[in-house]
């Protein structure tokens, strides 16, 4: 059976294949299956825990190597870990931001009803897993309540990406949003149940959002030039660093306010192309300077087609797939597993707490929003959704982060860790298995 050619495989076929084209097109190919980036990403995460306890000490040491980021008289002094997690996972949240945009425009979630799914979802997610954790801790550490709170997009997105298509595009779309309001919420019991000593600089975090509603205004009026938004958004960027609020959030906010509807419509470029006709074609006598402008105007058109957040959402998945996320896996999933000392209640309360407290409060709040008639039912079924549920029982990242501030060093905070390791993994694992079964049978 011949494989179908595709219009775009036609206009592929105009380029010459040179020898550089022979050895890049097949890894492109490689790179576009999702499975693939999944794959990497649970790679990296093995050589993390491997390395990590094989040479504690040069991993810590490698990391933590010094890394200064330099705008203007603005100095953003960190380590290398830092850099990967406030800088470079910042661009991973734009390129989701982006993709709900997208979504929010012309997918599953142009529907306010069905939006507020997975809002409403996310609230469950974050409430049932701090009562499991309250329920079967010991005294003195119910501090530790906002361990379990948080879902990792990343890890959630290499699960997904490994299910492939066994993973509704709706379902896809509903979790990375609950994930998105996830970390916002995160950020919120951060500031709330472990608050800093410096707290929050609102003069800086006032000057993001006063930059960030210049952005937007700027791209409602016209103004399109990717070099002046690159430069706001850094600028946004370093703000937020700035204003104690982890900037993270500014990669989600810049890629929601990037237009989702094209400034040409369907069909323009096909006129014009049609009216020119004969220039493409090489017949009609016209001067350099003419073909120069036809040509021009021909490939602003194609590009004014396509909208803003295609252009930059495209380009950017290889780079997070196969750069940021696998860079983002090796550098925080290294924790040194240390059976001797462990709080063992502490471990089986984080745990557990991600394993059941994720699903079953993620598929009541959801079953309740829409049974009241808050939203819209979704379209896969209850069954998928509970699945889902189960992935987003991996919170490894935060939860790791927030483990950190709830306990001092020792027992405690060693066997947080160990419950977060031994938590999502099994989330990961048993989702993966029960959206396998579910999948196969609808």
């Amino acid at each position: 059976m011949s494989a179908r050619v595709t219009s775009s495989d036609k206009i592929e076929d105009m380029f010459p294949e040179t020898p550089v084209r022979k050895i890049i097109t097949p890894i492109e190919r490689l790179m576009k299956v999702e499975t693939t980036g999944g794959i990497v990403l649970i790679i990296m995460t093995l050589a993390a825990l491997i390395w990590a306890n094989l040479s504690p000490s040069s991993y810590e040491h490698f990391w933590h190597l010094p890394f200064v980021v330099t705008i203007g008289s603005w100095v953003g002094a960190g380590d290398l870990h830092w850099f990967i997690n406030d800088a470079l996972m910042t661009i991973f949240f734009f390129n989701i931001g982006l993709e709900v945009k997208g979504e929010m425009t012309y997918g599953e979630l142009r529907d306010p009803k069905a939006a507020s799914l997975p809002i409403i979802a996310a609230a469950g997610g974050m409430l049932f897993p701090a009562l499991i954790y309250l329920t079967l801790c010991p005294a003195g550490t119910s501090h530790g309540w906002g361990i379990p709170t948080a879902t990792d997009i990343a890890f959630v997105v290499g699960c997904m990406a490994i299910l492939g298509k066994k993973v509704p595009h709706a379902l896809r779309v509903m979790i990375l949003t609950l994930a998105i309001a996830d970390d916002i919420g995160a950020i919120l019991v951060i500031a709330i149940g472990y608050p800093s000593g410096d707290g929050i600089n609102f003069v800086a975090l006032g000057t993001a959002f006063v930059l960030l509603i210049l952005i937007n205004v700027l791209f409602r009026v016209g103004v399109r030039n990717l070099l002046l938004h690159g430069v706001i958004g850094i600028a946004i960027w370093a703000f937020f660093v700035k204003s104690g609020v982890h900037p993270t959030i500014a990669g989600v906010l810049l890629g929601l306010s990037v237009p989702a509807k094209a400034v040409v419509a369907k069909g323009k470029v096909a006129s014009f192309a049609n009216s020119v006709g004969n220039v493409l074609s090489g017949d009609a006598k016209v001067s350099g300077e003419e073909k120069y402008r036809v040509f021009s105007l021909l490939q602003r058109g194609a590009r004014e087609s396509v909208s803003m957040q295609e252009r930059l959402y495209k380009p950017l998945v290889p780079w997070v797939n196969f750069g940021i996320m696998p860079l983002f896996a090796l550098s925080n999933a290294g924790v040194e597993i240390k059976l001797g000392g462990l709080d063992v209640p502490v471990l089986g309360a984080v745990a557990l707490a991600l394993i059941f407290g994720k699903p079953i409060g993620i598929f009541l709040f959801s079953l309740l929003s829409v049974k009241i008639g808050v939203s819209k039912k979704p379209s896969y079924s209850w069954k998928v959704l509970w699945g889902g549920g189960m992935l987003a029982g991996i919170g490894f990242t935060m939860a790791l982060f927030v483990a950190g501030l709830a306990f001092e060093d020792g027992a405690n905070k060693d066997s947080a860790k160990l419950g977060i390791l031994l938590g999502s993994f099994s989330a990961a694992i048993l989702g993966t298995i029960y959206m396998s079964i579910v999948s196969k049978k609808e």
